[in-house]
């Protein structure tokens, strides 16, 4: 029995057709995310355990991807260092150690891949791309505005019209948690529970939280799980038709919040800020999908302020999120340095474009415009030159590398979607004229050299 040729469990092999989809997509990001002038930035696939560890939360801790010491150091069983878990963390380090190097408000995009011991599930792997957008050294709550405005440009520009940003803060979080009596001790507890929602549902967050030691009331489910009451979260999400738009909704749950939380100090500032947000995200493409949802937690324990999610229709889990992180930076810095994200799941977004056939179908046409034929052995060399001289035009060709029968070179092309084939048989070579057949339509012309590569760039036009 030969060796397993599978990929580790929750890794993938990417074939051409998954690059050239995987590509299509982190160009629409790079795209918006620099029309919106934030900056590229790269960090090692492998940082310090130290640098990562405390920084995630109870459960996240349990899913860093940690590295054993290497040589002598081996059989300590003991890691000195861990595969990045996401891109957050890195970037805080960043700017403690280059602070002096970086703007007053550094805005940058990372795309890079992050990993996580989680366990595999549909669009979940353990090895997986995001795309982050982050602005540091602002406080002002247009920093929250325009992250949900490039994130919904991003989408809209992918082809996706249906989405919902949940939004919610921590500071209201912390007043809803202390209006439901739920004592200072346990609320990361809580947290940590209402974070999985909508993996297990409200009746497995009132179970766990019970587990948890935090015995559930009415009255404490109420305002955990408040909603607006003049009009219904379905009233609402049956809109989608025309187009979700949360305005209503938002200023009516708004209201019940204020009720809810009167007037406990960090609720109260949460609650300005989450209006705040709201205000100004109606200036931009966000705007319609913007929805304030209590429910939504972010397990991450470095947020402190908004937290944010992307939801479609049809799909567990989200597209991306993030939130307000103003303390993380200190942490390697000394000093507390503002800062707000937003991270894109790269891989749940090209599994459902994929599912649903939203990429532009000339993904599938080959990367070639045309093939050179081998007539011979002896005619090796000019196709070599040929394929050299039209290169040089501009143009991309591929070239077969054996003397086979021209029949099966034809074949080939045909099953690689190459749309033009170039065949230089002898006597043609010796007149300095090719043919060049259209595998479309199987029409066939006689070109010369010095034409052939204006001649195709036009057919090529001509197919557009």
């Amino acid at each position: 029995m030969g060796a397993k040729t599978q990929p580790a469990r929750g890794m993938r092999d990417f074939l051409p057709g998954d690059v050239r989809r995987r590509e299509y997509v982190i160009r629409v990001v790079k795209e918006v995310y620099e029309r919106y002038g934030f900056e590229p930035l790269e960090t090692p696939a492998v940082e310090n355990i130290e640098t990562l560890m405390g920084k995630y939360g109870e459960e996240g801790n349990q899913l860093i991807f940690k590295i054993l010491k290497r040589g002598v150091h081996e059989t300590t069983g003991e890691a000195d260092l861990a595969l990045r878990y996401d891109l957050t963390v890195p970037l805080a380090r960043v700017v403690a150690e280059y602070r002096a190097q970086l703007p007053k408000f550094f805005k940058r995009y990372q795309i890079q891949p992050v990993w996580r011991a989680d366990r595999p599930a549909r669009g979940r792997f353990r090895e997986f791309y995001q795309c982050d957008v982050d602005v540091l050294g602002s406080r002002s709550m247009i920093v929250e505005a325009e992250l949900c405005g490039a994130a919904s440009d991003v989408l809209m520009k992918l082809g996706f019209n249906e989405f919902t940003i949940r939004l919610n803060h921590r500071q209201v979080l912390t007043g809803l948690l202390e209006a439901a009596g739920i004592p200072s001790e346990k609320h990361n507890d809580a947290l940590v529970v209402l974070d999985k929602l909508d993996k297990i549902s409200q009746a497995g967050v009132i179970e766990e939280l019970n587990r948890r030691g935090i015995v559930t009331t009415d009255e404490m489910l109420e305002i955990l799980f408040i909603k607006a009451q003049d009009k219904s979260l379905a009233e609402v999400e049956s809109q989608t038709e025309q187009g979700v738009n949360w305005t209503d909704y938002n200023t009516n749950l708004l209201m019940r919040l204020r009720e809810r939380i009167g007037n406990n100090a960090q609720g109260s500032l949460g609650l300005y800020d989450l209006s705040k947000i709201v205000d100004l995200t109606k200036a931009s493409l966000a705007g319609p999908h913007v929805q304030i949802d209590t429910s939504l937690a972010r397990g991450l324990s470095y947020y402190t302020g908004a937290i944010m999610e992307i939801n479609v229709p049809d799909l567990a889990g989200s597209l991306g999120g993030g939130g307000r992180y103003d303390n993380l930076v200190g942490m390697f810095l000394g000093q507390d340095v503002p800062a707000c994200g937003f991270s894109l799941g790269l891989e749940r977004i090209i599994v459902l474009m994929t599912e649903r056939e939203m990429f532009p179908a000339a993904l599938t046409v080959s990367t070639a415009d045309v093939m050179l034929t081998i007539w011979d052995e002896d005619s090796m060399s000019d196709s070599l030159a040929l394929a050299g001289q039209l290169r040089g035009a501009g143009l991309r060709v591929d070239l077969y590398p054996e003397a086979d029968k021209i029949g099966k070179q034809l074949k080939y092309a045909s099953a690689q979607k190459i749309p033009f084939v170039i065949v230089m048989g002898a006597d043609e070579s010796a007149r300095g004229l090719v043919s060049l057949k259209e595998m479309s339509s199987g029409e066939q012309q006689t070109v010369s050299l010095e034409l052939i590569a204006e001649t195709i760039r036009e057919r090529l036009k001509g197919r557009e």
